[in-house]
């Protein structure tokens, strides 16, 4: 396991300024914020999809712009909001993060993704995903990525097209099955994050609170809006 460093001071940075920040391993850190806010640059940054104008991401002490890309990202597992599936199979698709995966890890992958509409590993998929719906695509791109069972796990707003019950069935198979692996998930909804180890919120490119969410109550104007907006009033009190 590895800890993950970011480190972007440049105050006249387009996007993101002055955010710090370490993800310890094991752990799970949320980053939340409002549209535009940087959440998915910060995802980008970490996974190499873009370059740092200045300052650092460290992966385990290494900046990931010396890293070898494929090394990079054979330590990860990305789920994007729109993730991409491939003409072929249940099967397949899956194995594209998992090659040496056998049946019973694919069917334990897609249980904890919460994928009770695949009835057969050789469910016809079509290009693209076209003939599942959004939340089914989200959830086994999900089941992809636990396949892999990587050192790293980021999930960019990879919950947004499930319903609430199904994302909190999903939270609570992913513990167990991901425990000792470092997950970043950038989400919407707080109720996705509140048991995080370390939540980060972000506004206009900035680091405007880090911490729980009790001490973000606290602490944090910002994450305390975002909170009374989701959950009411009583919520953030």
């Amino acid at each position: 396991m590895r800890d993950v460093t970011f480190v972007y001071p440049d105050a006249d940075a387009r996007v993101l300024a002055e955010v710090s920040f370490t993800v310890q391993p094991g752990t799970t850190t949320a980053i939340v914020g409002s549209t535009a806010s940087g959440k998915s640059t910060v995802v980008r940054l970490l996974a190499r999809l873009l370059e740092a104008s200045s300052g650092q991401v460290l992966i385990g002490g290494t900046d990931v712009r010396e890293a070898d890309p494929e090394a990079l990202w054979a330590q990860m597992g990305l789920v994007p909001q729109q993730p991409f599936l491939f003409a072929g199979t249940v099967a397949s698709n899956l194995r594209l993060g998992a090659p040496e995966a056998s049946d019973e890890e694919l069917w334990a992958a897609l249980r904890v993704a919460q994928a009770d509409f695949v009835e057969d590993l050789d469910m016809h998929i079509s290009q693209g995903g076209t003939n599942v719906s959004g939340g089914q695509r989200q959830r086994l791109a999900i089941a992809r990525a636990l396949g892999r069972r990587p050192d790293i796990l980021i999930f960019d707003d990879s919950f947004s097209a499930l319903d609430v019950s199904t994302d909190a069935r999903l939270r609570e198979a992913m513990g167990p099955a991901t425990a000792g692996i470092t997950k970043v998930i950038v989400a919407q909804r707080v109720s996705t994050i509140v048991e995080a180890d370390q939540i980060l919120v972000l506004d206009g490119g900035h680091l405007v609170g880090s911490g729980t969410h009790t001490e973000l109550l606290a602490t944090c104007a910002v994450y305390r809006e975002i909170v009374t907006s989701q959950l009411g009033a009583e919520a953030a009190a």
